[in-house]
């Protein structure tokens, strides 16, 4: 019993020590999970401070970024192009950096395509920051203990280009993954890939992918070769260190191993990248174009804030002229300059503008655009002299009209060749360029209503300060720019009517339509101007045109056109200085005809000739048309008297009298009406109808007095030793 108890003692005493131990573990568990929820409380306040902390860093960053740019106001290079919008010259941005505007859809989209599966594979899903793609390149770093493959998307190296600062620090990268992801947030995935083709730097002060294309390849982004879209994918990573004009063997090791990437992510096949690889890569830099240089610096200083610039030319036509006009003046003079203007006279539009026979061209000045230059334009006024003399019912291309030596007051005008013809019709005297009838016709219709009729055309002829126009101008004593001629020309060309010409920046000088001269006189002239003889380079009647030459052998000009085009040229030193030997026939004629056959396309016949055109041979014209007249009376009155203009009264000329070798004496008569009577010694010795000179032989030494006399009994004479 005793054991029983002793028993029941001891199965008591376990029993209260189950329960004991049952109360520890449950108190023990209790405040197992009471440290646990004080640690969950814990870390749950350090994650939310974390969190929050994290948070306030990012909006500490965020208001510090800068305005998630705009591409169509972002700073870039201004470039003017052609009729067709192709480049002709770009500018470097204010801070000298080549940053070419460029849309995407301008883009090779294959080298889109490498670019997008090198540089950022999710590049379409993320939200600015690939977090595997981070994962990935920090378990390779802690693995291998140096960079692997980064972890930087597109969106955030956008990012770094915008700020223009290095991220290689972990603030740095913090910072630039706030970036990327409020770009996400304010653009399109679209608008950000166009801003990294805008900003992505490719050595030196090339930045954006066309500046690089245009810089390395001389073309456009829009086609591209594989080995040319793998370079210009590696190029943005070490833009410096491997520049293909410094360090063309860090540029191909670089291209290489996009090649071998891409082949392994599949984007490229092995034959392809292997054939990519055997491209040799660019050596140099090649320039950006530089076409029609003078007319884009123009129109860069009227716009100064327009990004794309288009002008009327067209580029392959300019540089075709370009390349011309540098190989002309070459071929002359090392200080020779040449100019050269194209327009369609139907539209107005200027298709080629070349300014100088080269920019760069320092001997030749070729910094100074010679289209705009005031020079004097020798005879290629005479066309509208004339015509206004058609106009004005003085004459017709078939009328009779004197070339002989005629003063007017103490101008007397002399021909080119210092020889006169005589009588002459009107068409003759013009495209022979005799430079008395013109003068004479000018007196006639008066130098005011020529300045007055050539500024309806949209020239700005330019006389000396308080000067009234002369007679002189005629003949080139007027100042008048290439483009000035060409507007005249233009006019004619068009059937009398102004021609506003327009290269699609500056203003047209004058309105399309005003009356320059009547159809039948814009006619008349065009008419003669075909029968100009061409010379060795070209075919009678290619076109109508007129050459010029100003005093003391300055300027050689020709302007000349069809029924589409006209062309204007211009030759001579920009600094004024004389040029022995050049002429407007020898030196221009033939670059306004080469000018014409570059144009690429058949001539277009002149315009058909409208109502009212006389066709007449001398005979058959009106009585008042057979020759011209003068309408001036005073004129008439002043210049009817005949007067020996050789040889002068009292001199002494040596003829070889009594030698095998004698010549006869040279008689020339100016003013009066012909026919004419030439006497020596009272002994008549000759009678011409028309012509102003004759010739004398001396029987021996001595005096002699010769005397002429006119169809009115007007009479001069002279006395002269002749040995």
């Amino acid at each position: 019993m005793g054991q029983q108890v002793l028993e029941g003692a001891g199965s008591g005493h376990q029993g209260h020590s189950e329960l004991m131990e049952a109360q520890t573990a449950s108190t023990r568990r209790t405040a197992r999970w009471q440290l646990a929820a004080v640690s969950a409380i814990l870390l749950l306040a350090v994650v939310a401070f974390a969190a929050r902390m994290a948070l306030f860093a990012v909006e500490t960053v965020a208001i510090t970024l800068p305005p998630s740019p705009d591409l169509a106001t972002l700073p870039m290079s201004q470039v003017v192009v052609d009729r067709d919008g192709k480049l002709l010259r770009p500018f470097t941005t204010g801070d000298g950096r080549w940053r070419l505007p460029v849309a995407l859809e301008e883009v090779d989209q294959r080298f889109i395509q490498m670019l997008i599966a090198y540089e950022d594979g999710r590049f379409r899903d993320h939200r600015g920051v690939d977090w595997t793609a981070m994962a990935r390149a920090a378990g390779q770093y802690l693995l291998n203990g140096r960079i692997v493959s980064g972890g930087s998307t597109l969106t955030m190296q956008v990012a770094r280009l915008i700020e223009g600062v290095p991220t290689r620090d972990l603030g740095g990268k913090f910072r630039q993954m706030v970036h990327a992801g409020a770009l996400e947030t304010q653009l399109t995935k679209d608008e950000i890939l166009g801003l990294y083709l805008a900003l992505a730097p490719y050595g030196g002060n090339i930045e954006g992918i066309r500046a690089a294309t245009l810089a390395y390849f001389g073309k456009e982004p829009g086609r591209l070769t594989t080995a040319e879209a793998a370079l210009l994918v590696a190029l943005p990573q070490s833009p410096e260190a491997r520049r293909p004009d410094r360090f063309a063997e860090a540029a191909r090791a670089a291209r290489d191993r996009v090649l071998d990437r891409l082949v392994l992510a599949g984007v490229l096949d092995a034959e392809e990248a292997e054939a990519a690889k055997r491209e040799r890569v660019p050596a140099a830099r090649r320039d950006f174009p530089l076409f029609a240089p003078h007319l884009a610096q123009q129109a860069v200083a009227m716009l100064p804030g327009q990004r794309v610039i288009p002008l009327t030319v067209s580029r392959t036509l300019q540089s075709s002229l370009e390349r011309l006009a540098s190989a002309r003046a070459g071929a002359l003079d090392p200080s020779l300059s040449v100019a050269i203007l194209v327009a369609d006279h139907r539209t107005g539009d200027i298709l080629a503008s070349v300014g100088s026979a080269g920019l760069l061209a320092e001997q030749r000045e070729g910094f100074v655009d010679m289209t705009l230059a005031l020079r004097s334009p020798g005879s290629t006024l005479k066309p509208l002299i004339y015509g206004l003399g058609f106009e004005l019912g003085l004459a017709h291309p078939e009328s009779l009209i004197e070339d002989r030596p005629t003063a007017f007051g103490a101008y007397v005008p002399e021909n080119f060749d210092g020889f006169h013809r005589g009588t002459v019709t009107i068409r003759e005297a013009l495209t022979q360029s005799l430079n008395s009838p013109a003068v004479v016709v000018l007196d006639a219709v008066g130098p005011a209503r020529l300045v007055s009729r050539l500024e309806r055309a949209g020239a700005r002829p330019t006389l000396p300060d308080v000067t009234a126009p002369g007679l002189a101008i005629g003949l080139g004593g007027v100042g008048v720019t290439l483009r000035d001629l060409v507007s005249a020309y233009a006019a004619i060309a068009h059937g009398g009517y102004a021609v506003a010409l327009n290269d699609g920046v500056t203003t047209p000088r004058t309105q399309n339509g005003a009356l320059v001269l009547d159809p039948v006189s814009a006619w008349y002239v065009s008419d003669i101007l075909a029968d100009t003889p061409p010379p060795l380079n070209g075919s009678p009647g290619r076109i109508a045109y007129k050459t010029g030459t100003s005093y003391g052998y300055r300027d050689a000009w020709a302007v000349g056109f069809d029924g589409r085009t006209v062309i204007g040229i211009w030759v001579g030193r920009p600094d004024g200085a004389p040029v022995s030997g050049l002429s407007g026939i020898a030196t221009a004629a033939p670059l306004l005809f080469e000018s014409f056959d570059r144009l690429g396309t058949p001539a277009v016949p002149l315009l058909s000739a409208p109502p009212g055109v006389l066709f007449a041979s001398n005979a058959t014209l009106p009585e008042p048309l057979r020759r011209f007249r003068h309408p001036d009376d005073n004129l008439v009155a002043r210049n009817a008297a005949p007067e020996i203009s050789f040889p002068i009264d009292g001199v002494e000329v040596d003829l070889g009298v009594g030698s095998a070798s004698a010549t006869p004496l040279m008689i020339k008569v100016r003013n009066g009406a012909p026919p004419f009577t030439f006497f020596a010694n009272g002994a008549p010795f000759g009678r011409s109808a028309f012509a102003r000179a004759t010739s004398w032989d001396a029987d021996g030494p001595g005096y002699v007095t010769l005397t002429v006399i006119d169809a009115n009994g007007q009479s001069d004479r002279v006395t002269v030793f002749v040995e």
